[in-house]
């Protein structure tokens, strides 16, 4: 009986004795800090400042896609204040050339040789306004970048600061004067958010927040959140974030039936695979979990694979979208227990 109430305790005392988790509690504080400046002038689209948070923990870039007016380039502009890093902002013409963005080799008279002058790429926080407004060439001076954080020129391989992200914007609508981004560009984006029109509530608070602003301007009152520092030292948390092996199946599931599905022209890739265990693992933290779960996994899915996929061209006709097939894809992989 003596043995038994041993191993009782022993048992016990194993179950307490956890490992030591991981500490998200000046993370969270910083988001919802984050989430509340942002709120001030924003209204609505929670899931998306959620969204925009994990590409940021993710150390992905996200693509904004929603009709003028939606506040696309204005959110951007507005997590870019809450963070003490570089801002550039680059706005896509049809006349912009590759070296406008990535910078050139100039000759200096002085000491006879070629400098090398960074273009507005060089910084932590880059705004590409409209990015199907330049042509192909120009989107494709953004392929090393966004990849590799890096820039090579004459040569010569120029590394960015990190932290680095890219948050671009385009017009889902209009088609004059646009050049329609590769599936290579695409897939280098983590997520595509797509922004809907505010509810009658939200809209009527909006008229409001704006008659009453009067000479102010909507980003003045903005803080300073993060640091550079602290955006890196939270990043290196977010990769700690425990993942299940059945849960990496699951993702791995869900990208597989994606290749196998009928409705879809073109499945995604490995780099899909892993933009979705990233951003899972995002999700985690801005919850307040060391550990991924399902849900996890099914939030991050639509906006990692919908811009990664082609829905089939007779599909397509039937006015079926990728994200609608993404979520019935959601629900037929058998959940792990």
């Amino acid at each position: 009986m003596d043995d038994i109430n041993t191993t009782s305790s022993e048992i016990t005392n194993e179950n307490v004795n956890f490992e030591t988790r991981i500490n998200l509690g000046p993370l969270l504080d910083h988001v919802n800090t984050i989430k509340k400046e942002i709120e001030t002038v924003i209204v609505g689209q929670h899931k998306m400042v959620d969204q925009l948070l994990v590409a940021i923990l993710s150390n992905g870039h996200v693509l904004l896609e929603g009709v003028p007016g939606v506040a696309k380039t204005i959110t951007a502009k507005l997590l870019a204040k809450t963070l003490n890093i570089g801002f550039s902002r680059i706005q896509f013409t049809p006349d912009l050339m590759p070296s406008d963005i990535l910078g050139t080799s100039i000759f200096n008279l002085k000491n006879s040789e070629f400098e090398f002058k960074k273009g507005p790429i060089f910084s932590n926080l880059i705004l590409i306004d409209e990015i199907n407004r330049a042509p192909a060439k120009t989107q494709a001076a953004l392929f090393e970048v966004m990849e590799e954080r890096q820039i090579t020129i004459d040569g010569s391989a120029y590394q960015l600061e990190a932290p680095f992200l890219v948050i671009a914007t385009q017009n889902p609508v209009e088609q004059e004067g646009t050049y329609r981004l590769p599936e290579a560009q695409l897939d280098r984006f983590l997520f595509k958010i797509t922004i809907d029109y505010p509810k009658l509530n939200e809209e009527i608070l909006i008229i409001q927040r704006e008659h009453s602003l009067q000479d102010h301007g909507k980003l003045d009152a903005i803080k300073t959140i993060l640091s550079a520092e602290e955006i890196k030292e939270y990043q290196g948390l977010v990769k700690q974030i425990r993942v299940e092996q059945n849960l990496l199946e699951y993702i791995a599931r869900i990208v597989v039936n994606t290749r196998e599905n009928a409705f879809l022209y073109l499945g995604a890739s490995p780099r899909a695979s892993i933009a979705i265990l990233n951003a899972s693992k995002g999700f985690a933290a801005i919850r307040g979990r060391d550990f991924v779960t399902p849900e996890d996994i099914k939030e991050a899915a639509i906006p990692v694979l919908q811009h990664r996929v082609i829905v089939a061209p007779e599909r397509e006709m039937e006015g079926l979208t990728s994200s609608e097939i993404i979520k019935q894809i959601i629900e037929t992989v058998e959940i792990p227990r």
